[in-house]
């Protein structure tokens, strides 16, 4: 073994058992939403005509394609069953394995821990060689659990086989993306920012190549996650698509090393930039802005961009008028509304989604600060916890509201254009700000966790997962009401919203309050945790 991989082995054992409950809980989760959908899709489309209506109507919707791509074989269970799996599922394990293969090496590095291991004999690319290897087994487990779910649910051997190794190769790509994020930059949260901004505009690429007649085009073909669509499983079982992902993945991890080879530890390739001579901060609020306004300028760019080519779409939902099969479904979709309404309503309840889990990064921020040290420093001066702690919390939500005004603004600017409905702009803004309720719940349930278990901060992740996956598949999955009601996205109002949702959103508000109270009396009360 070369001396720059010495102690691989070392860190490999080291991260699996950091890693103990966390990939478990991961592997299991996928594998058990696949047997479980697996087993719906048989009991809800018991013969090929029911199948065949319900792929017609999907594929005659715009807004499913893009957001959940075609169905390639209308007759086929599985591709029916599985279809926002291919995709949208894909995405969420891109991220998973982003988080997993930053936090053993950047995280590491940012942290200090690679410094303090670097004192015994660790060859330069170990951290990057077991956080690699870490992923490729997760990957590979993953993937092939999940195919021996998806066969026991009933579906195609081949095909469940095809379907869990795509999933094995796009998690490789990404967590491949991450090693080469990890070596640009010097901070864990800039490698993690970087590599979901790929996954964003890769699922972008994918939505937009798909929504293509006959479809796909080329931009497809230019997204890992629409490799995944196009290998196919249960619709041809294209193999040879695996070789995409397995080649990009052979350059991705190749040139990680190689630029890891030209900066030093505890450096990126990108130097940053050095600070003024004399500091302009006012205090521990002006701080939490110094800290955090660059990763929400990041996120507001992405929610404009991506609110403007969701609002254009609506224009496609009219065409589909004459379609009565696309009119149950989105009907079904968004409540007994007009269909433009309906469709502006399932993106809105999206974007609430997407800006919960920024309120959940930027709280779980507090934890990073005190992981590191910064808030032992700045408690030692005459700043308060609740100051301090204060500060990032205020501006996780107050990040929320703009990232959902923004949305708004945008879907809404987009769909009047589209249609030229001026109207819109302001029905989409007023309906993007009804889920800023429901996006404090959740970062108010982060600062709960970092008030009473500090180490387990992640947990917050796991959460705002199970509220998507109850939103997307809970009816799918025969889930009861009480646990669907569980998640405050079930609760908020969607477009229009009419003066009878006052309630809910107060509820949710004051729900937002105990929460965050409950947080703050815990962090009072407990120490100061490593």
């Amino acid at each position: 073994m070369p001396e720059t991989l010495a102690g691989t082995g070392v860190l490999i054992r080291l991260g699996l058992r950091r890693d103990r409950w966390m990939l478990p809980a991961w592997i299991v989760g996928f594998a058990l939403t696949a047997y479980s959908t697996a087993r719906a899709g048989v009991e809800l489309y018991p013969d090929a005509t029911s199948r065949i209506e319900a792929s017609t109507a999907l594929n005659a919707t715009a807004s499913m394609v893009a957001m959940f791509g075609r169905i390639y074989d209308p007759g086929s269970i599985g591709a029916l069953s599985l279809i926002k799996y291919t995709a949208f599922m894909a995405a969420i394990l891109a991220v998973l394995m982003i988080v997993l293969a930053v936090r053993h090496t950047r995280g590491d590095e940012e942290s200090g821990r690679l410094e303090l291991l670097g004192g015994g004999r660790l060859g330069r690319d170990a951290p990057l060689a077991a956080a690699l290897t870490i992923s490729l087994g997760a990957n590979v487990l993953l993937g092939l659990l999940s195919a021996a779910a998806l066969a026991a649910g009933g579906l195609p051997a081949a095909g469940s086989f095809a379907f869990g190794l795509g999933w094995a190769a796009t998690g490789m790509v990404f967590s491949a993306v991450a090693g080469v994020a990890a070596q640009l930059t010097a901070s864990a949260r800039a490698a993690t920012g970087i590599s979901v901004s790929i996954v964003a505009v890769t699922y972008a690429l994918r939505a937009v190549g798909d929504l293509a007649e006959p479809g796909p085009s080329a931009l497809s073909w230019l997204s890992p996650i629409g490799w995944n669509q196009q290998i196919r499983a249960f619709a041809g079982d294209r193999w040879w698509v695996l070789a995409l992902p397995v080649a990009l993945s052979l350059v991705l991890v190749p040139a990680a090393f190689a630029l890891r080879a030209r900066r030093d530890l505890g450096a990126g390739i990108a130097a940053g930039r050095p600070g003024p001579a004399v500091g302009s901060l006012s205090g521990v609020w002006g701080l939490a802005v110094r800290l955090q306004y660059r990763v929400l300028l990041g996120w507001a760019v992405a929610f404009v961009i991506f609110g403007v080519v969701i609002g254009s779409l609506v224009s496609n939902v009219a065409e589909l008028l004459s379609s009565p099969n696309a009119q149950d479904l989105i009907k079904l979709l968004g409540g007994p509304r007009a269909l433009t309404e309906a469709f502006l309503a399932a993106e809105i309840s999206i974007m609430g989604l997407l800006a919960a889990a920024y309120g959940v990064s930027a709280a779980n921020h507090l934890r990073s600060e005190e992981a590191a040290g910064h808030t032992e420093v700045l408690l030692g001066t005459a700043t308060t916890r609740f100051r301090w702690a204060g500060s990032h919390f205020t501006f996780a939500l107050a990040g929320i509201v703009l990232l959902l005004f923004l949305a708004g603004l945008s879907i809404g600017a987009g769909a009047a254009f589209a249609v030229n409905d001026a109207s819109l702009l302001g029905r989409s803004t007023v309906a993007a700000l009804a889920q800023v309720p429901a996006a404090w719940v959740v970062t108010s349930l982060a600062l709960a966790v970092f008030g009473w278990a500090p180490r387990l901060t992640g947990a917050a992740w796991g959460l705002l997962l199970a509220f998507v996956a109850l939103g997307e598949f809970g009816v799918l999955w025969n889930a009861p009401n009480w646990l669907m009601d569980l998640s405050p996205f079930r609760h908020s109002p969607l477009l229009p919203v009419g003066s009878g949702d006052g309630a809910a959103l107060g509820v949710l508000t004051v729900a937002a309050a105990v929460l965050a109270a409950f947080g703050f009396a815990g962090w009072r009360r407990r120490d100061l945790a490593a």
